[in-house]
């Protein structure tokens, strides 16, 4: 086995081989890291993977920890996307653009969980490392991720543009946007990771999993990453700035007229100019109190496009300038010749060869944990009560109804406010001719019969009328719910000629006023005394039972008929028009 290493090396000092004893059409060629050696007079190479060489052991254990987090990240995507499939909408509060970020961010985390489950080889000899021609595990890796990172930055622009639109021109997005949206966040990514899987290509760059190649990705993927993500950022920033623009002005604010909504503006106000500032205040803080988990979200994965775009970037700028300037890893190299390639020992000068540890596993990480914040703010209690609901169902349980009503309301309905004693009896109060004008006389009706219809026994030309139904159809009948009711005794009227002459209004006249109107100076008394209020010992907002003895009912007042009101008006001496309000 020594032999054939040193063969490989062909006089290269370990741990370096020569290139000279590969192929050249294996492989990700532009992947090896190859320094010319003077002493052998031939090119060495450093052996794949190139992360085991720059970075300390620990490297695998947190790139391990972040592909299971990943797993994690994708059960809670498929979690939330079967809830939205099989739950009622009132209990998932599903949208489309929760639904497409989603999916983005689940096939993002799928590109880390194939390589965790197939476990493949990342070179395919001691200097080459594999890429998506040698290995189809690296193939659907790097796929997955570059097409669920792109649709994850996209649909987070989308999300962005539809709140501006909401917020801050008033535009209620429908179908339209939605078909947009739809050709947008779906066919841009597809087109941008099919050019960049042609010009650039992926290989295995950091760990089990693929990555975009160096070559040409910076016009073919990074850049347009940048521009939708920078975008996202400008309206998102724009956003903000209007709120807070708004939220000034209502403080300036002083009118009175917008005390009256607090709810979305209508069709018609968000078309309308004429808004003043507070009202524009509570249209804003209404959105943004509906779609704050939305405007998270959308913050998290943009700082994670953008992080992501920036170390990667800069890592391959990095490598790059090492292979292209050889000189610039002296330093290294000659300390893993020094310690015959014991690379615990040379960590320090290979620090400035590659990104520092800690920003690599950080983004990992947060590429991985997208899919727990997506169940964190997209989801909500009411999906496990759906699926309690549906298991219910599946098994033939019936959830019991539930019902809001006072346990005490109908024991005690004789002490609350608003509650009449008894249901199927009128209640009026005379305000006529009572002999007390600090206490007006009520009177109770006793029950209609509503056999003949809801106003059998008024008038029927006018239901809402006071006036009893004239006596010529239930005389006697009526004369004594006219006298019970203590109303007094109209004259009959047989013809035509009595309404012509006005016969109804001069009885009324007489029978209200209790005087005859011969001389055409008495006036109504259409100022009585209200009726004396009792304030009830209970309340609908404390239905608790009272202390024994606490409970009082109002005296009964003495009822007075229509002859006695009529006697005792005529007692009184008469009413001069224009005194009626001397003391």
């Amino acid at each position: 086995m020594s032999s054939d290493l040193d063969l490989l090396r062909g006089g290269c000092q370990a741990p370096f081989f020569n290139q000279a004893s590969f192929s050249d059409n294996d492989g990700f060629i532009p992947g090896r890291l190859c320094i010319p050696s003077n002493a052998a007079n031939s090119t060495c190479c450093l052996p794949c993977p190139l992360v085991d060489w720059v970075y300390p052991d620990s490297f695998h254990t947190m790139a391990s920890v972040a592909d299971w987090i990943s797993v994690v990240g994708f059960i809670c995507c498929v979690f939330l996307l079967i809830s939205w499939a099989a739950l009622p909408v009132e209990k998932t509060h599903r949208h489309y653009l929760s639904i497409c970020l989603t999916i983005a961010v689940a096939v993002m985390s799928l590109g880390f969980v194939v390589p965790l489950a197939a476990d493949p080889e990342q070179c395919i000899n001691e200097i080459t490392p594999n890429d998506m021609s040698t290995s189809s595990v690296c193939a659907v890796s790097g796929t997955m991720i570059m097409l669920g990172g792109f649709a994850g930055a996209t649909w987070v622009f989308l999300r962005a543009l539809s709140l501006h639109l909401q917020i801050c021109w008033q535009v209620v997005v429908g179908r339209n946007f939605m078909l947009i949206a739809q050709a947008i966040g779906w066919l841009i990514p597809t087109l941008i990771v099919a050019v960049a899987l042609k010009y650039s290509g992926v290989s295995f760059r950091f760990g089990q999993t693929c990555h975009v190649n160096h070559d040409n990705s910076m016009a073919d993927f990074w850049i347009p990453m940048l521009v939708f993500s920078g975008f996202t950022l400008v309206l998102q920033g724009a956003t903000f700035v209007y709120c807070i623009k708004v939220y000034l002005a209502s403080l300036n604010d002083s009118s009175s007229t917008t005390e009256n909504s607090t709810n979305l503006p209508t069709h018609s106000v968000i078309g309308s100019s004429n808004i003043s500032p507070r009202q524009a205040y509570r249209r804003v803080k209404r959105v943004v109190q509906l779609q704050w988990r939305g405007i998270t979200i959308v913050l998290i994965i943009l700082m994670d496009v953008i992080f992501f775009s920036v170390v990667f970037v800069y890592q391959d700028r990095t490598i790059e300038d090492v292979r292209k300037h050889p000189e610039k890893a002296t330093a290294w190299v000659s300390c893993l010749l020094r310690n015959s390639g014991d690379k615990g020992q040379c960590i320090d000068e290979a620090s400035g060869l590659a990104v520092q540890l800690s920003t690599i596993v950080t983004v990992l990480i947060l590429l991985a944990i997208n899919g727990i914040w997506l169940l964190l703010f997209l989801g909500n209690w009411g999906m496990l009560m759906g699926w309690v609901d549906l298991a219910n169902g599946l098994l033939g349980r019936k959830p019991e109804p539930i019902e809001f009503v006072s346990k005490d309301a109908t024991l005690q309905s004789k002490s609350y406010e608003l509650l009449s004693r008894e249901t199927n009896s009128v209640t009026a109060t005379s305000m006529i001719g009572s002999p007390n004008p600090m206490r007006p006389a009520p009177t109770v009706s006793p029950p209609v019969n509503f056999s003949r219809g809801p106003y059998s026994g008024m008038d029927s030309k006018s239901p809402i009328s006071p006036l009893p139904d004239s006596p010529m159809s239930d005389g006697a009948r009526s004369s004594t719910f006219r006298a019970s009711a203590g109303f007094a005794s109209y004259p009959p009227i047989n013809t035509a000629e009595d309404y012509s002459n006005g016969a109804v209004g001069i009885a009324a006249v007489q029978s209200v006023a209790g005087s005859p109107v011969e001389d055409g100076r008495r006036t109504p008394d259409y100022f009585g005394s209200t009726a004396r209020y009792y304030a009830p010992n209970r309340s609908f907002s404390s239905p608790h039972a009272p202390r024994a003895g606490s409970v009082s009912l109002p005296p009964p007042l003495p009822a007075q008929s229509g002859v006695a009101r009529l006697d005792q008006q005529n007692d009184d001496h008469a009413i001069n028009p224009l005194g009626m309000n001397r003391i």
